[in-house]
């Protein structure tokens, strides 16, 4: 190569290869975040055309201690489309529990085993380790506010638990889920990440802290 020939080769600034190296790092950590990192809420970023938001910090804290209690000691928990929820009980309790992701978003097969894919047009295309009413209370947040989602959704968590079932979603579905689910409305109010259009809550069907 001429001196001239090597003049024309493109060069990066030093600013920009900096900037490219700190992309490619903060790429890999999403892709493969080590330690209790992979348990942050936000490491994977919500997905709005599947309908993602994540609960605040204080939120996700309050529902995983409710779980907790309502699980008892050594308990079973499925979070269902509830992955923010799921991270935040890996975060307080590693070993103490069995807890289950059931999500149809593949990027949280990162949590290996304990990452159930789930569609809820299947309600119960489940694999066969997860057997009928195995889970002592289900957490779940239905993607949508329709009565078809929170129907096949509740085919799912009646499926699931062995009674307990901590329900997240709009105010407008309350009688849908008192219908489906005999669950009531909380006091407690849910915070997301990001402020939605409609209005957030929690229902239960036991005597439960959030009230």
């Amino acid at each position: 190569m001429t001196d001239s020939e090597d003049d024309d080769t493109p060069q990066l600034s030093s600013h920009t290869l900096a900037a490219l190296q700190e992309f490619y790092a903060e790429q890999k950590q999403h892709a493969d975040p080590g330690g209790d990192d992979k348990y942050n809420i936000g490491i994977i970023e919500e997905n709005w055309q599947l309908s993602q938001f994540w609960y605040s910090q204080e939120t996700a804290l309050r529902l995983a201690q409710e779980v907790i209690a309502a699980a008892g000691e050594g308990g079973r928990i499925a979070c269902v489309s509830a992955p923010s929820v799921y991270q935040k009980l890996r975060e307080l309790h590693r070993e103490d529990f069995s807890i289950y992701i059931f999500e149809y978003d593949k990027r949280f097969a990162m949590y290996g085993e304990e990452f159930i894919f789930y569609d809820y047009n299947n309600p119960l295309d489940l694999p066969e380790k997860i057997v009928a009413h195995s889970f002592d209370i289900v957490i779940a947040d239905p993607p949508y506010l329709s009565e078809e989602c929170l129907r096949k959704t509740s085919e799912t968590i009646k499926y699931l638990t062995r009674g307990k079932i901590l329900l997240c979603t709009g105010a407008i579905m309350e009688e849908q889920a008192a219908q489906l689910l005999d669950v009531r409305m909380c006091k407690f109010i849910p915070e997301h990440t990001r402020n939605l259009a409609n209005e957030f809550r929690c229902y239960v069907n036991y005597d439960s802290g959030l009230d």
